[in-house]
């Protein structure tokens, strides 16, 4: 049975590595090894004549063979326009650049966040830079006898004298038309006070002299580039991901786009698409209860899109008819995201300890409005969460106290019936019984906790609440790993004391085993979210003291 006990140990730490395998995989959009594949659609996922790039200078939109029936989205290579400054809008929270050629945002930097690497400047979202690009665009599909109608590739003009900083109505209004093929688009993008919801308005004014039937494109596109914040350690999610009432939440990779695999809704009258990455999101949100086209699609090497198309109907000469929109760019704060439409703080994955995980978040929260510091917050986390299980753990606790105390004997069996192994057993389990020893007891307590470990994790790595956020002195952000290690250090110390306090193997190979585990695991922590690590390092604290407390008493009355 002593065998038995420490296989039990390995076995968790083997099933702790295949979980964070599976995770990983999730967080980076494969499927868990523990879900069944999901069913492919008949239908195929790119619309028939979504067309490649236009060649710059060019009118023409190409096709590219695929299911038919959705109207074609211009590519992403803009035609010949005329020059116009960019506009830039400043609101308390963001700094946006909008290019008059298409009337696209081509620069979205958040004002209250830092960059990962460089903490002088602030995170940037939408941006056209070098090899790495992430737009979100906006236009009509449609042709008449004069011409394409207004795209993101047509020179829009920006209405002057409009105040591009907040006001005292607390939002910033820019307003841009544009008129091709006998069409007058006009385009509206609302900014507000405190807010990363931008409001999209297309307005579309038929000019010419029959009517016209445009459908409006929302799209996002992002090139295919692992982010520079990857690690093996710590994976991060990049890519599209879209929500339907029917199929719920969706989350898809650009390598799926590549090969033409990516299996999502094709048809809705409600939800979103968007771009997740790790900590941000941009989602483009559709007026409710509107059918629209969704799409995923290859624009050029390494850059891809996802999308929706909505018909506007019949517009007749002189009418106009008008769409309202909206467009996400900013945290994955998810009682912000909660509000804004549903299933969006979907994109803040906790992977498939969802369950756990949000309650761990939510008693998080109380504990921070509470603390106002969110190292503190974890280490009361972890006192309560001590707490909880301090019955189980207790018990867990007295019967290693009692194998400690039965050592010398389980020795001694050894000792006599080294050449038995059947006889050695069988006297084990006999003093077992006699000392009423439960030698499996002393495993429950890491069982029971290991879940709400990998909860944690994920709360840790996907909380954009705790990105940037200070405990104490070294440690000045929780969700990355300890600058100097000593978290971890200070974790090895307290197991190989967690170590010394349990009954020691009999075995010296188990033991040497047994004094390997604390370098294995410290060595994994010194990747892992800070937060986490000191999570464990106060856990290992407590157990320590009560442990000692419990393993103190037994000794006492077997000395006695």
């Amino acid at each position: 049975m002593e065998f038995n006990k420490r296989t039990v140990l390995w076995i968790v730490f083997a099933i702790s590595l295949i979980v964070l395998w599976n995770n990983w995989m999730v967080a980076n959009g494969k499927q868990s090894m523990f879900s069944p594949a999901r069913p492919a659609q008949v239908a195929q996922q790119k619309p028939s004549d979504v067309p490649a790039a236009p060649q710059a200078g060019s009118n023409a939109v190409p096709g590219v063979p695929a299911t038919p029936g959705t109207p074609a989205v211009p590519g992403g290579a803009p035609v010949a326009a005329v020059a116009s400054p960019v506009v830039t809008v400043i609101t308390d929270v963001v700094k946006v650049d909008i290019d008059p050629v298409g009337g696209v945002i081509k620069r979205l930097e958040m004002l209250k966040y830092r960059d990962h690497f460089d903490k002088t400047k602030n995170q940037v979202l939408f941006s056209v830079n070098g090899p790495n690009v992430y737009l979100g665009q906006t236009g009509l599909i449609g042709t008449t006898a004069t011409g394409v109608l207004p795209n993101h590739t047509t020179a829009f003009t920006v209405r002057p004298n409009q105040q591009l900083t907040l006001g005292s109505n607390n939002q910033v209004q820019v307003v841009m038309d544009a008129e091709q093929g006998g069409v007058r688009l006009t385009k509206t993008l609302t900014f507000r006070k405190g807010d990363y919801l931008i409001g999209v308005r297309h307005d579309v004014t038929n000019i010419g002299t029959a009517p016209v039937q445009p459908s409006l494109y929302l799209q996002l596109q992002h090139d295919g580039t692992k982010p520079a914040t990857d690690s093996w350690f710590m994976p991060s999610y990049t890519g599209p991901t879209l929500y339907t009432s029917t199929d719920k939440y969706q989350k898809l990779t650009f390598e799926q786009i590549e090969k033409g695999s990516a299996d999502h809704s094709l048809k809705a009258d409600n939800g979103w698409v968007a771009i997740s990455q790790h900590f941000f999101v941009s989602a483009f949100i559709p007026a409710d209860r509107a059918p629209r086209d969704i799409f995923t699609k290859k624009i050029a090497t390494n850059l891809y899109a996802i999308g929706t198309v909505q018909s506007m109907g019949t517009v007749a000469p002189g009418a106009t008819v008008s769409v309202d929109s909206r467009l996400y760019s900013g945290p994955q704060d998810e009682q912000t995201l909660e509000t804004i439409t549903p299933g969006l703080e979907l994109v803040k994955d906790y992977g498939m300890l969802t369950v756990i995980a949000k309650p761990i978040f939510w008693v998080m929260t109380q504990l921070y409005t509470m603390l106002g510091n969110w190292g503190w917050t974890i280490v009361a986390l972890t006192i309560l969460i001590k707490l909880a299980f301090f019955p189980l753990s207790a018990a867990g606790y007295r019967s290693m106290a009692k194998m400690r105390v039965v050592t010398p004997k389980m020795q001694a069996i050894r000792e006599r019936f080294k050449s038995d192994p059947v006889k050695m057993q069988q006297a084990t389990m006999e003093l077992y019984k006699t000392e009423k020893i439960n030698p499996l007891g002393g495993c429950l307590p890491i069982l029971v906790q290991m879940p709400v470990f990998f909860a944690l994790y994920w709360v840790l790595q996907a909380s954009v609440e705790m990105r940037g956020a200070p405990w104490i002195g070294w440690i000045q952000d929780l969700t990355q790993p300890d600058p100097f290690y000593i978290l971890p250090v200070i974790y090895a110390v307290s197991m190989f004391i967690t170590t010394k306090l349990n009954p020691q193997p009999t075995d010296p190979v188990q033991a040497k085993m047994m004094l390997f585990m604390p370098i294995a695991f410290s060595v994994v922590f010194f990747f892992f979210p800070s937060g986490l690590v000191l999570y464990w390092v106060v856990n290992n604290i407590l157990s320590i003291a009560q442990q000692w407390v419990i393993t103190r008493k037994f000794e006492t009355a077997a000395a006695k």
